[in-house]
Parts: C-alpha cells; structure tokens; sequence
C-alpha cells in the first residue's frame, strides 16, 4: 500500500461514498422492482423498470421530488395481476399509490402502515382478499382510502377512526362485517361508501352494539 500519493485516497474515498450512495438510492428501486416481479403486466407497462438504473426516477408511472425519491407511483387501469408485496412499505417518501382497476389479488400487506406520508391509497376495484390491516391506522398524512369493489372481509379496523385528516373512505362492495364506525373522520363519511357487504351492519351505537356483531 506504500507509494500512493494523498490524493488517490482522497479519489478512493470519492469513489465508495458514490458507491454508498447508489447503493442506498436505488432501495427505493428495489422495493419497486419486487412489486414488478409479483405482477404479471401482459401490455408491458412496466417494461421501462430497469433495476440496473441509479434510482427508478426515470421509470414510466413513477414520480420523485427533488430529491429523486419515489413520492408517487401510478399504474390505475393497467391490466396488471398478481400480488402486492411488502417492500412497499420500504418507500417511506410515498404519497400516492394508486393501483386502481386491475386484476390484483392477494392481501393488503400491513406494512402498508409504514408509509407515514402518504396521502391517497386507491386499490379499488381490483381482486384483492384479506382482512384490512389495522396497521394502516397509523398513515396520519392519508386522506384517501378506497378499497372498494374487491374480496376483503372482517371488520373495519377502529385504528382507522385515528386517522385526523381523513377525508374519503370507500369500502363498499366487500365482504366486511361487524358495523361501521361513527367516530372521527367516519362522522363525515357517508353510508353508502360501506353498501353491499351482506354482513356488515348498520353505525355502530356506542354502548348498544358490539363491534363483533355478526362477523364468523
């Protein structure tokens, strides 16, 4: 190691934080990756995911800040199938996921509830099965939460009615049961975005109705 002037060490410690840095900004890319490699994509929407780019700023659906962090990912209406994964919840920037009107299956996974500034979730009207993860009662940015027209069942989480500044929810069309909260943002949020699931009953009466009340 003898011979090398001040400057090549500074070059070389140039060089690996570069290394670091790219490392760490394409995690975002890689959680998105996996996302792409769970779905089958028969139109090639996503074909422009190439994990082998610096960060998935470039990629067709995605948006970054100025910061090139993933802030917003867009594939509604895509004839996608498939599942959703949990490296989600890896993109701690997001705001806006929308994967509306496809052909998703699977479950909601929970870390979900990791992505503290998010603002919307639209998983409407794909195929998706599962219980709604209590978890997401801790996206205190959310203000949009439609998961309407899909398989999911149980109760509506009461983690949900801690959500301040939650403006829209839509669940209708499911399988949920048990009754539906009355309390914070659910105050506001009219009955029939909880119609048609069979099982699921009427405002919850505090104190008169228990929140277990008919489901299995």
């Amino acid at each position: 190691m003898e011979g090398h002037t001040p400057s090549f060490w500074v070059l070389l410690s140039v060089i690996a934080a570069g290394v670091v840095g790219i490392v760490s900004g394409n995690s975002e890319g890689d959680a998105l990756y996996a996302l792409r490699r769970s779905l089958s994509d028969p139109d090639n929407v996503l074909e422009s995911w190439d994990p082998n780019l610096v960060n998935p700023c470039t990629w067709f659906h995605v948006t970054c800040n100025q910061d090139n962090h993933v802030t917003r990912v867009d594939l509604g209406n895509s004839n996608l199938s498939g599942h959703l994964v949990a490296d989600l919840g890896k993109l701690e920037h997001l705001q806006y996921l929308e994967l509306y009107k496809n052909n998703i299956q699977g479950t909601i996974p929970a870390e979900l509830g990791n992505l503290k500034n998010l603002i919307s979730l639209d998983l409407y009207n794909n195929n998706i099965s599962g219980t709604i993860p209590p978890q997401l009662g801790k996206l205190k940015s959310l203000v949009f939460l439609r998961l309407n027209n899909n398989q999911l069942f149980g109760r509506i989480p009461r983690e949900l009615a801690s959500i301040p500044i939650l403006k829209v929810v839509d669940v209708s069309s499911n399988n949920l049961c048990g009754t539906i909260p009355t309390t914070g943002p659910f105050e506001h949020i009219p009955l029939e975005n909880f119609e048609n699931n069979p099982l699921l009953e009427g405002p919850e009466l505090i104190g008169l109705a228990s929140y277990d009340t008919n489901c299995p």
